[in-house]
């Protein structure tokens, strides 16, 4: 076994019930959002983007496979994120709507990339520099904080659809959206800073996975969930292992630095 850190761990199992997910519905994951109804092989890319994570989570739990799989997993969601997700920007780029959806998607390319520039063999690291090693973890920090940023804006835009989700026990449903909102802008600046930021991506994971004991929990112990309602239990548990992911890479450096990009 391969384990470097818990979040690695974690997200090589979201990887796999992401995968599994895709294979039981016949269909894209909620993640996966965006790929166009009559793209030519749509059918063979919905598969694809079930085998990818299926295989890629089970890779990087093995020493021999780890760095193949960090690399597969990587490249593909980059290329999902530029190809699929980015036009959404340059086509609507009043709407904040187009960076919460490209974000979610960063957030696991975040994720990957951090344990790609883990696992790169040294020939890797020579050639690919930029994209490896130490550096290549500052640049999916800097992706990672430009996503809670994201995230942060969509509470504000899109009240409506974020306050209903606070569950009824915890009162005051537009106040937890906003600050929850809040929490997310801070933790994207803190990052993108370097100002606490180990302190602001833990507590950013954290808040993502919330949302399973908090939302999901009730839902699933009610037997009421939905196929639309499990795939996104499936989002958010990957999104929370994608952000653990990047917070352990800030391990080894004190809670409350400021630290240079």
């Amino acid at each position: 076994m391969r384990i470097t850190s818990p979040g690695h761990a974690v997200f090589a199992v979201a990887m796999i019930a992401m995968g599994i997910m895709g294979l039981i519905k016949g269909d894209f994951a909620p993640i996966w959002g965006g790929a166009p109804r009559h793209m030519p092989a749509r059918e063979v890319l919905v598969y694809l983007c079930a085998f990818v994570p299926l295989a890629s989570g089970l890779g990087l739990l093995w020493q021999r496979t780890a760095a193949l799989a960090a690399r597969v997993l990587f490249i593909y969601l980059l290329l999902w994120l530029l190809l699929i997700k980015a036009p959404f920007i340059f086509r609507a780029p009043l709407e904040e709507v187009s960076y919460q959806s490209f974000g979610m998607t960063a957030v696991i390319v975040a994720g990957a990339w951090v344990l790609y520039a883990w696992f790169a063999p040294d020939w890797e690291r020579k050639r690919l520099g930029f994209a490896t090693g130490d550096h290549g973890v500052r640049m999916a920090r800097v992706l990672y904080g430009a996503s809670l940023i994201a995230f942060g804006l969509s509470h504000f835009f899109y009240l409506n659809l974020t306050a209903p989700l606070v569950p009824a026990w915890l009162g005051w449903p537009e106040g937890w959206a906003y600050f929850t909102g809040c929490t997310y802008l801070a933790a994207g600046l803190g990052i993108l800073t370097g100002m606490l930021a180990r302190l602001v991506a833990s507590l950013s994971a954290l808040q993502m996975g919330l949302f399973v004991p908090l939302v999901w929990a009730p839902l699933i112990a009610s037997g009421h969930m939905s196929t639309f309602q499990w795939g996104e239990f499936v989002a958010t548990c990957v999104l929370t292992a994608s952000a653990w992911v990047v917070a352990d890479s800030y391990r080894g450096t004190s809670w409350f630095a400021l630290l240079r990009h």
